[in-house]
């Protein structure tokens, strides 16, 4: 519940147009210090929660193995941990270019299902809370690749989930 908690004072934050992407180039170390906040590491975490639970737990487990062993005593950038995951996927999920969509944007997308008839339509947008006029930029261009999971009623409720990456703008 304290997670919870805290993911969702996050997300307000980060639903504002003066939020911050997790990742980003930086030239200083003030800057290094303003990008080490309570946002990066709770959205951080949920994202890193979000991919264990798309890719399974023992695949994430795997790249996570990978990754600490491969940069056992070293030092390690955010795209050696997609790589790992990447080797563990083998090629069937660019985790990278997923994750990179997440980390490199401010923000979270706000998702819509339609469903008409048998047939659902989703698309997603960028969420704000609160247009900030001094802070505002368009952010019209922004595109997530959002892993979506459900269940249909040809469900028996144990091994049925279905994955879908929304990795446009809207999808089927």
């Amino acid at each position: 519940e304290d997670f919870l908690n805290l993911i969702f004072k996050a997300m307000m934050k980060d639903a504002l147009n003066s939020s911050h992407p997790v990742s980003s180039a930086v030239q200083s170390s003030e800057q290094i210090e303003e990008m080490f906040d309570a946002l990066s590491y709770i959205k951080g975490a949920s994202l890193l929660l979000m991919l264990k639970h798309y890719l399974s737990k023992d695949v994430f487990q795997a790249g996570i193995e990978v990754y600490l062993h491969n940069h056992n005593y070293g030092t390690a950038q955010s795209d050696d941990l997609w790589d790992s995951m990447n080797e563990i996927t083998s090629g069937t999920l660019d985790v990278k270019k997923m994750m990179k969509t997440w980390i490199g944007h401010k923000g979270f997308p706000l998702v819509t299902v339609v469903r008409k008839g048998k047939f659902i339509s989703v698309q997603q947008e960028k969420f704000l809370y609160r247009v900030e006029p001094e802070n505002w930029t368009s952010d019209a261009s922004y595109l997530w690749h959002i892993p979506l999971t459900y269940l249909t009623n040809r469900c028996n409720f144990t091994h049925c989930t279905n994955a879908y990456l929304l990795d446009q703008k809207s999808g089927m």
